[in-house]
C-alpha cells in the first residue's frame, strides 16, 4: 500500500471538496491518507462523508484499512450500505472485518444479507463463531433474542469474591469494551440464571464471601422470544436500564437495554411512516439515481392508475361540472379534509396494533368506535363549508349540497381509515404500505361521486 505525507483537512474545504480529495487519494492507492482526511473531520461530518462515498472508492478504501478500523467505520455507515459493502467484497475480507466489531451486531449485519451471503460468510469464519452467529440470527429482530447484546460478564455461583476478581483482572483485556453494569451469576455446567451481582458489592465486601451470599436471588429476566410490544411495555412497568435475556430452559443468553427497545420502536414507526409515503425500501440519496428513481417510480405509476379511475368520476358528471362551476372549487376540499381523516384513523390503528392494543379480528368494534367520531367530525366540517359556499355564492341549495357531501365523506374516511389496517392485516399484506394508496382512491371517488350526482339531483335549484 502506498503512503503519502499530508496536513490535517483545513477548515476552509467544505464536505464536497474533502470527498474529491479522499477519492482522489483512494485511487492512488494511497489509504492512509484517505483515512488521515476521515479522521479529521468531526463525527457527524466523518458520517455525511463516509456514506456519500461512491461504492467503488468505500469498497477500496476498507479493503486498504485495517480490519479493526474497517470495522468502525462499517458500524458508522447506514445498514444498507453496509450490507452493500459486504456483498460486493470476498467472504474472506467480510470475515476479517466482522470479527471485528461486536457479536450482536456481527449477527445483525449476517442475518441481513441473503441467503447465498450468508452462507459464503459463515462458511470463512471459525465455526464456533459461525454457530454463535447461526444461533442469534434465529431470532426475529423484534424480539428480545434480536435486540439483546451478547457481551456479557458471567460466573459460577461457587466463586468467592476474590475469585471473580481475579478472572476478571485475568480478562481485562478482552472485556474492556464490554458495557459493564452488573455481573451474571450462573450455575455451573447448565448455563442457568440465578442471581445477579452487583459491582459495589464485589468492590465492598470480604474477598473470602461467596458470591452465592450476596448476589440478589431469582432476578428478573425476559424470554429470547419476548416481542417488542412485550418488551416495551415491560420498561414501561420497571425503571430498569437493562435485563438479563434467557432462552426457554432459562440459560442466560444475553442482556437487553432499554435503549436498545426503544430505538427499535423509533425504527419500526420510521418504516412504517416511510412505507406509508411510498417507500418501500431504504433510500439514501448516495444510492444510484437510477435504483432510486426506479423504486419511486414503481410505487407512483401505481398511484396514477388509482387518480386516474377516481378522475373518471369527475369525467362522468362534466355536463353537471360545466353548468355549476363553483362546485370544482370544492372538489378537492372535500377529498383532501376527507383524506386527512381517514390517515388520522390510519395512524391510530397502525398504532394499536402495533401496541397490541387492538387486534386484525376487532374490526366491528374499530367500526363502531370511528362512526361515532365520524359523526361529530362530519356534521362540524360538513357545516363549516356549507356556510362558506352559502356566504359566497349566495344559493342555500349549494351549501347544502357541499355539506352532505363533506358529512357523508368524513364518515366514510374514517370508517375506512380505521378498518382498513385490520383487514389489510388479516389478508397477510403490510397495513402500511397499502393503506394509504387505497384510502386516498376510495375517499377521492366518493368525495366526488358525492358532491356531483347530489349537484345533478338538485340542479335546477343550483343554476
Amino acid at each position: 500500500m502506498k503512503q503519502a505525507a499530508m496536513e490535517i483537512a483545513p477548515a476552509n474545504l467544505d464536505l464536497t471538496e474533502i470527498l474529491d480529495r479522499i477519492d482522489a487519494s483512494v485511487a492512488e492507492g494511497h489509504i492512509s491518507e484517505a483515512d488521515q482526511w476521515i479522521e479529521s473531520l468531526e463525527p457527524a461530518d466523518r458520517l455525511i462523508v463516509l456514506s456519500r462515498l461512491s461504492r467503488l472508492t468505500r469498497r477500496n478504501l476498507f479493503l486498504g484499512l485495517p480490519a479493526e478500523k474497517a470495522a468502525d467505520y462499517l458500524h458508522d455507515i447506514p445498514e444498507v450500505q453496509a450490507l452493500n459493502l459486504l456483498q460486493g467484497i470476498e467472504p474472506n475480507d467480510a470475515v476479517h472485518i466482522l470479527d471485528e466489531l461486536p457479536k450482536d451486531e456481527r449477527a445483525d449485519l449476517v442475518g441481513e444479507l441473503p441467503q447465498s451471503a450468508q452462507d459464503s460468510i459463515l462458511a470463512e469464519m471459525k465455526s464456533d463463531v459461525a454457530a454463535e452467529v447461526r444461533d442469534l440470527i434465529e431470532y426475529e429482530d423484534e424480539e428480545a433474542g434480536g435486540m439483546m447484546y451478547v457481551e456479557f460478564v458471567a460466573v459460577p455461583a461457587s466463586l468467592t469474591l476474590g475469585e471473580v476478581t481475579r478472572k476478571l483482572q485475568d480478562n481485562a483485556a478482552d472485556i474492556a469494551g464490554y458495557d459493564v453494569q452488573y455481573i451474571y451469576v450462573v450455575e455451573s455446567g447448565s448455563g442457568k440464571l440465578v442471581g445477579v451481582l452487583r459491582l459495589r458489592d464485589l468492590l465492598f465486601s470480604t474477598p473470602s464471601q461467596s458470591v452465592r451470599s450476596l448476589m440478589i436471588v431469582a432476578p428478573i429476566a425476559v424470554k429470547a422470544t419476548q416481542t417488542l410490544k412485550n418488551l416495551h411495555q415491560f420498561f414501561a412497568d420497571h425503571s430498569f436500564v437493562g435485563v438479563p435475556v434467557v432462552d426457554d430452559e432459562d440459560r442466560l443468553v444475553g442482556v437487553l437495554r432499554r435503549g436498545d427497545v426503544e430505538n427499535a420502536l423509533a425504527e419500526k414507526y420510521a418504516n412504517h411512516y416511510m412505507k406509508s409515503q411510498g417507500i418501500v425500501d431504504e433510500e439514501l440519496r448516495a444510492m444510484p439515481l437510477g435504483l432510486r428513481a426506479g423504486r419511486r417510480l414503481s410505487w407512483l405509476s401505481i398511484n396514477i392508475v388509482l387518480n386516474i379511475v377516481a378522475a373518471s368520476v369527475i369525467a362522468f358528471y362534466q355536463d353537471t361540472l360545466a353548468q355549476v362551476i363553483a362546485l370544482a372549487v370544492f372538489l378537492p376540499i372535500i377529498s383532501d379534509m376527507s383524506g386527512c381523516g381517514g390517515n388520522q384513523a390510519v395512524a391510530v390503528s397502525m398504532r394499536e396494533l402495533s401496541l397490541g392494543l387492538v387486534k386484525p379480528s376487532e374490526v366491528s368494534y374499530v367500526l363502531k368506535k370511528e362512526i361515532g367520531v365520524g359523526l361529530i367530525n362530519g356534521f362540524c366540517l360538513g357545516l363549516l363549508i356549507a356556510a362558506v359556499a352559502w356566504l359566497w355564492q349566495g344559493n342555500a341549495w349549494l351549501g347544502l349540497v357541499v355539506g352532505i357531501a363533506m358529512m357523508a365523506n368524513t364518515l366514510l374516511a374514517v370508517a375506512l381509515g380505521g378498518t382498513l389496517p385490520l383487514v389489510m392485516r388479516l389478508l397477510k399484506l403490510d397495513p402500511a404500505l397499502a393503506s394509504g394508496p387505497i384510502l386516498t382512491t376510495v375517499t377521492d371517488m366518493c368525495g366526488f361521486f358525492l358532491l356531483l350526482s347530489l349537484a345533478s339531483l338538485w340542479l335546477d335549484k343550483l343554476i
